[in-house]
Order: structure tokens, then C-alpha cells, then sequence
């Protein structure tokens, strides 16, 4: 089993940039791939971003492209969402996402572990 925990989450002014953490324990995740998801209130779950086990391959949801930049550390079993020009409609809970494959894919339903998200919201 795997445990993530995200945080970094808060509230940003539009234009500004946060930075997410995912650290996982209970087994290291460096054959693993990771994700990152979001949901906005009243809205599905949907991609963020993604990246496989060894950083070599990542994806982006095509709106999020130039503004969020996925990353991983395996040394420190950890990954990371650098959200650079925040929009309002970035606000929503980020989930971290760990998936028993060391492919990165965009859908929800191929990751095994989750986190229990944080909350960012962005003010106009």
C-alpha cells in the first residue's frame, strides 16, 4: 500500500503560483507513475498533469500546458505541481495520484492510490 499526502495548497491572487507537494510513503514509488488530478465544485474529476516513473515522459491537459510544470523526486519519494499564472478557474482540489505501472496515462480510473487532496483557490 501506498500513502500520499499532499499539500501546499492555499489561496493565490490571480497571476500567482503555488507550488504542490505529494510525499508518499509505505512503499517507494520510483517504479511508479504519478499524477495529478483536480475537481472544481459540482464538476468530475479531471487531468492535471502526469509523469512516468523516471521523469522521462510527461503530460499535460492541453489548457494547462506553458503554466503547469509536473516533477518528481524518487530519491525523496515525492512529486511535485508547479502552478505558474493561476486563473480563477484553477481553483479547485489537486489530487496526487499513484498508479503500478511506470507509464503515465491521463485517466483516472489506471491510478491505485490516492491522496486526499488539497484545496487551492484563486482569487480574481
Amino acid at each position: 500500500q501506498v500513502q500520499l499526502v499532499e499539500s501546499g495548497g492555499g489561496l493565490v491572487q490571480a497571476g500567482g503560483s503555488l507550488r504542490l507537494s505529494c510525499a508518499a510513503s509505505g512503499r517507494t514509488i520510483n517504479l511508479y507513475a504519478m499524477g495529478w488530478f483536480r475537481q472544481a465544485p459540482g464538476k468530475e474529476r479531471t487531468f492535471v498533469a502526469a509523469i512516468s516513473w523516471s521523469g522521462g515522459v510527461t503530460y499535460y491537459a492541453d489548457s494547462l500546458k506553458g503554466r503547469f510544470t509536473i516533477s518528481r523526486d524518487n530519491a525523496k519519494n515525492t512529486a511535485s505541481l508547479r502552478m505558474d499564472s493561476l486563473k480563477p478557474e484553477d481553483t479547485a482540489v489537486y489530487y496526487c495520484a499513484a498508479r503500478r505501472n511506470p507509464v503515465a496515462t491521463m485517466i483516472p480510473h489506471d491510478y491505485d492510490f490516492w491522496g486526499q487532496g488539497t484545496q487551492v483557490t484563486v482569487s480574481s
